[in-house]
């Protein structure tokens, strides 16, 4: 089994879409999700780690220690009795057994977190456990990413499109084609941020140095089995990783990603106001001398 970590990092994702919705809001119609206030896109941290648990689940396929616990067609409860049944315990008796064994909590979350990737990295909330009032219900993870936003305003596009194959006979009857609507945007870079504490990792959940690596293959990765019509073309076009020489840091995490900047090149007439298309329509620049002592920077990508 490999060590559990010893350093903190942060890191920045830098990807884009073309002609794609990178993530659709529901409450909108499925358009892609922007800021209203400036007009910037957005990518929620759920649409991003479903992409990285998917990646883990395809490479890992149902390896030992690497099942994925939030999954689609598999009831939560499922997985959680799954730690019952291998304490020797169910849901009636949990609470007289815990009265029994002042571990069984640790122990449930032990098991979650040595037989599920996504809880061993990301954490979870574990309504079973929560009900019979374990305290390992709620499962903090070392690791967290926020939200993606984009480094230019975009503008979301209404593609309407036609499909000859018609739905029903009397539909058949009256049209030839049917009618249909997409949403995409043209082009988009978004940058998103993120986090891993050692010290969580140590104290909960067991997060270790292998768990780290595949973590970093899953974020340069995680567009690649994922690709379809609706999101167009995504790609993780850098990784930048920032590694501590302790397990609390030695720079506050803003300092880090200050670090990291992304600006517009110029075009060859000099405007830097033609909308972006490309990512070579861009300069990504990381300010070493403003890296703090005792924090190294790695560019995975």
């Amino acid at each position: 089994m490999s060590d559990i970590i010893k350093n903190r990092y942060e890191f920045v994702i830098l990807f884009d879409v073309e002609n794609g919705n990178p993530n659709g809001d529901p409450d909108a119609g499925n358009m892609p999700r922007i800021d209203p206030e400036t007009g910037y896109g957005l990518v929620t941290d759920v649409c991003l780690k479903r992409k990285i648990r998917n990646y883990v689940e395809t490479v890992r396929e149902n390896e030992k220690g690497y099942r994925i616990y939030i999954k689609e067609g598999i009831p939560l409860n499922r997985s959680d009795l799954e730690a019952y049944a291998n304490l020797g315990v169910d849901e009636k008796t949990v609470k007289e057994a815990k009265k029994k064994d002042n571990r069984l909590d640790e122990r449930v979350r032990d098991f979650m977190c040595e037989n599920f990737y996504d809880i061993r990295t990301f954490g979870a909330v574990m309504t079973t456990f929560m009900k019979a009032a374990l305290n390992c219900g709620q499962i903090r993870g070392p690791v967290q990413i926020g939200f993606a936003r984009s480094i230019e305003q975009v503008v979301p596009q209404e593609v309407t499109i036609t499909r000859v194959a018609i739905t029903t006979e009397t539909d058949a009857e009256k049209k030839g084609t049917e009618m249909g609507r997409k949403h995409i945007i043209p082009y988009g870079l978004y940058r998103a941020e993120g986090y891993v504490s050692a010290n969580l990792a140590r104290k909960v959940t067991g997060f270790t140095e292998a768990d780290l690596n595949l973590l970093w293959e899953a974020i340069i990765n995680m567009f690649e089995h994922d690709h379809s019509a609706a999101r167009g073309k995504m790609a993780v076009r850098e990784l930048i990783v920032f590694k501590h020489d302790s397990e609390l840091g030695n720079a506050p995490s803003y300092k880090l990603f200050d670090a990291v900047t992304v600006k517009r090149r110029k075009t060859e007439e000099g405007d830097e106001h033609v909308p972006a298309r490309s990512y070579a329509d861009y300069d990504v620049c990381i300010d070493e001398a403003a890296i703090p002592e005792h924090v190294s920077c790695q560019r995975m990508i």
